[in-house]
This record gives structure tokens, C-alpha cells and sequence, in this order.
């Protein structure tokens, strides 16, 4: 049966391989990223089957907006996927530039909250649904030059796992730490060596059936995509 599923985050890195291997799959395809140049691009690549908009998720205003004509168009939503998240330049905390930190908290955390709180609600009306918030390896461990990433996906786990106790039964929120992937934000932390590590085209092999299998019982578990 073909399902409904949103994406944020979806013109690049995983979030772009997640709604590929989803379409391949057979299902509908809600997606967002900032860029209005690559929306309009997956838009014309993919057609008016799915639907792509120019978002930014840390704007209420946008997001809500965003939802409804998500589920407009589609229905309700089978999976959300809480993928859109920046990374501040490696480096000590106490150096960090404050607007870039705002910016990171608005997008890291505010956005996720903002996305949930959006979709949520007919979620639990039809009491179907999984959310999964992309968490990370420094979701559950720290690194040094890395504090202010860490923080926001520290967040994301303990937002996600308090949520989970708070949905009704047919409805779950998963913390989920897609492993280590060669993406644009890893390059910014490890440089070339990020190279040796799966590209997201690789990665979403194993990742999209994964995310389709699961189900109400995996609610709150803090997964990962192995």
C-alpha cells in the first residue's frame, strides 16, 4: 500500500536520497528544503504525483501553512521525517558566532517542534502515524569543536523519547541516528576523510526500508540505521 510521507530537508545529502528511494518505492513524496532553486528542480523531476515546497522550518508561519497544503494534497501523513539541520563551523564553544548559534537552534530544534506540532494532530485524530526526528551519533555521545550540533541533537532525543510518552497508542515519535554518512555537513567536520564513509545514496538503501517497517511498537526507541 502506498504511503504518505514527508520530508523535510529533502533537496540534499540524506533527506534528497530518502525521497528518491521512496518514489522508487512506489509512495507519495511531501517534501521541503529551503532552496527554492533545487524545489523547483526536484518539482520538475519528479512531477505532480508528489510535492515539493520552498520552506524554511524554523518560520511557524511557513511550516503550518506547508502542512495543511501537504495534507490537502496527500491525506494524511503515514511518516514524517524531521531531517532538515545545519552545523555551526567546528569549533570551542566559546567562539562560536552567536547568530550562527541562533540559527541552528531555530532550525535543529525549533523546526522539528514546529514540523510535529503540524502534523501531529491529524495523526493522533486518525491514531496512525510514525514521526521520526533525525538524530545522530552526537545525539548520544560529544565531541569536542562540535558542542553546539551536539547540543541540538542531545535535544532532539530527549524532545522525541518525552513525546513518545505522551502520544495514544497507534501513534509513535522515534529518535533515529542515521549512522555516519559522507554528506556536505560531514565534510565540515571531518574534511576529506569523510569520503570513506557511505555516500547517502548508499546509505538510503538500507535506511528506506528500514523507515517503511516501522511501526507503532518501535514508539520511543532510540534507533539506528545499520
Amino acid at each position: 500500500m502506498s504511503k504518505h510521507i514527508v520530508v523535510t530537508g529533502c533537496s540534499q545529502g540524506l533527506g534528497k536520497a530518502l525521497i528518491e528511494g521512496f518514489i522508487d518505492a512506489g509512495h507519495t513524496v511531501s517534501g521541503c528544503a529551503r532552496s527554492a532553486e533545487k524545489i523547483h528542480s526536484l518539482t520538475e523531476h519528479h512531477g505532480a504525483a508528489h510535492s515539493f515546497s520552498a520552506v524554511d522550518v524554523s518560520d511557524t508561519t511557513q511550516v503550518y501553512a506547508w502542512a495543511n497544503k501537504c495534507l490537502e494534497n496527500h491525506g494524511p501523513a503515514d511518516l514524517v521525517i524531521n531531517n532538515a539541520a545545519i552545523i555551526n563551523p567546528n569549533s570551542n564553544m566559546w567562539e562560536v558566532d552567536d547568530e550562527q548559534w541562533s540559527q541552528l537552534v531555530d532550525i535543529n530544534i525549533k523546526g522539528v517542534f514546529y514540523v510535529c506540532k503540524a502534523f501531529l494532530p491529524v495523526m493522533i485524530q486518525q491514531n496512525h502515524g510514525v514521526v521520526v526526528n533525525i538524530s545522530s551519533g552526537w545525539g548520544r555521545s560529544a565531541s569536542a569543536d562540535v558542542a553546539t550540533y551536539c547540543c541540538s541533537k542531545w535535544a532532539i532525543e530527549g524532545l522525541t523519547r518525552s513525546l513518545a510518552q505522551e502520544l495514544p497508542p497507534g501513534v509513535a515519535a522515534i529518535p533515529l541516528n542515521p549512522g555516519i554518512i559522507h554528506t556536505t555537513l560531514l565534510e565540515s567536520c571531518f574534511g576529506d576523510s569523510a569520503s570513506q564513509f557511505p555516500s547517502p545514496q548508499q546509505w538510503a538503501r538500507d535506511a528506506v526500508p528500514f523507515l517503511l517497517g516501522l511501526t507503532a511498537a518501535d514508539n520511543g526507541q532510540p534507533l539506528t540505521v545499520h
